[in-house]
């Protein structure tokens, strides 16, 4: 029985990043030798087993058969005849197809150190075709690694080109979609998760709501870049950039402007009452992709909310008031600071825009603290009841509004 380190752990010290979870594989055991050794069997589809000291997780050499169409479609042959080799070519990509024996030395048959060292990402052999999630797999590591200089290898786009074309993509389960695409909006590139989708022809498969946004025009004045696009991949990055590693900020980032893909060709580059068009293809893309509520909720406070907050200098006292109350930002006041965020993003996500600065978004944190330090027992409400005590409350907390207003604001 050999073990060996395996997979993003491998990688991921050879990159120079900390090391994350560290999982293993066992060639030339059977899972009764593993039972007896201590080792706790936790694995469903294939035989995994976590330490009994470390709780790390160790799992036998394995090959994969495809079975059927869609990502669940494999059968699983695990027995101590299963060799390192065969364990490692079912992996997705080169540089996670490398093992570290116990003395350190790398066993690397796919090259995988040499497509480290040139940045790239490289699927490691023909059965990459097999399961369509690699594609997103492909752009999720693109978000996280593009900063470090990688790109797609041509061949591997190549086959991801015709996995598109293909249909498959179409079949793979709601959560898994949504596992990676969360998982991309937390990390430091998520426009290059964007960007590798668009490029092979998978973005309008997954996330059509999105896809529909590259080509739309906008006014060059607000929107250097113009293309409503390349404008939601940069707020992308800008929010990862304000708030690292938090996909609830990202998603709402993501699609704060999916209205501006209903807007009627002959009102470009305008966008009048983008904020409305966007909440359907929101709840659209929100009910197919099974998305928390959190993130549902933010992300439409985003999309309806986000040009008030932009010009919250402009709105009356009683305006700032039913913005938070529409927010439920008195029950639940940690989003707002949340929605501040995703609307700095907005604003920053500009070409040329990226270092301004967003007292908008302070102000917005600074009002919505006023008027909720307001609370019924700072009324005289003796002899009000029901409705009468809501109006009191809410005439309170305007006021508050109003003393806390910065001089020049509405």
């Amino acid at each position: 029985m050999n073990t060996y380190l395996v997979g993003g752990a491998v990688r991921d010290r050879l990159l120079g990043l900390p090391p994350g979870d560290r999982d293993h594989v066992v060639v030339g055991a059977a899972p009764e030798a593993m039972i007896a050794a201590g080792f706790r069997p936790v694995g469903r589809d294939f035989p995994v087993f976590l330490h009994p000291d470390t709780a790390e997780e160790y799992a036998l050499a394995r090959t994969e058969r495809k079975s059927a169409r869609g990502h669940r479609g494999f059968v699983v042959h695990a027995d101590p005849s299963v060799t390192l080799e065969q364990d490692l070519e079912r992996r997705d990509f080169t540089i996670n197809a490398i093992a570290e024996a116990a003395d350190g030395a790398l066993v690397d048959p796919f090259g995988g150190t040499r497509d480290i060292e040139a940045r790239v990402l490289r699927h490691v052999g023909p059965a990459f075709v097999e399961d369509p999630l690699r594609v997103l797999r492909a752009a999720r590591f693109m978000a996280r690694f593009a900063g470090l200089g990688f790109g797609v290898a041509p061949e591997t786009m190549a086959l991801m080109r015709e996995m598109a074309a293909g249909g498959e993509l179409a079949e793979l389960v709601p959560e898994r979609v949504w596992q990676e695409l969360s998982r991309a909006l937390a990390m430091p590139t998520p426009s290059a998760f964007l960007a590798t989708l668009r490029a092979a022809g998978a973005l309008a498969v997954v996330l059509p709501e999105v896809d529909a946004l590259y080509g739309v025009p906008q006014r060059a004045e607000y929107h250097p870049e113009v293309d409503t696009g390349v404008h939601v991949e940069l707020v992308c990055d800008m929010a990862a950039r304000l708030a690292p590693g938090d996909a609830l900020v990202g998603f709402a980032a993501l699609a704060h402007d999916l209205g501006k893909a209903r807007t009627p060709p002959e009102e470009w580059p305008k966008h009048i009452a983008h904020e409305r068009r966007g909440l359907k293809p929101l709840a659209a893309l929100c009910e197919r992709l099974k998305v928390p509520t959190a993130h549902r909720e933010l992300a439409a406070m985003a999309c309806r909310e986000h040009l008030n907050v932009h010009r919250i200098g402009e709105l009356r006292d009683a305006t700032v008031h039913d913005l938070l109350a529409r927010c439920d930002g008195f029950r639940k006041p940690a989003r707002i600071a949340l929605l501040a965020l995703v609307c700095e993003a907005d604003k920053r996500g500009r070409l040329g825009r990226t270092e301004d600065d967003y007292p908008q978004g302070r102000e917005l944190v600074r009002l919505h603290a006023a008027a909720a330090a307001v609370s019924t027992r700072d009324l005289a409400i003796d002899g009000l009841s029901g409705p009468a005590v809501g109006e009191a409350l809410r005439k309170a907390r305007i006021a508050a509004i109003a003393r806390a207003r910065l001089p020049g604001d509405a």
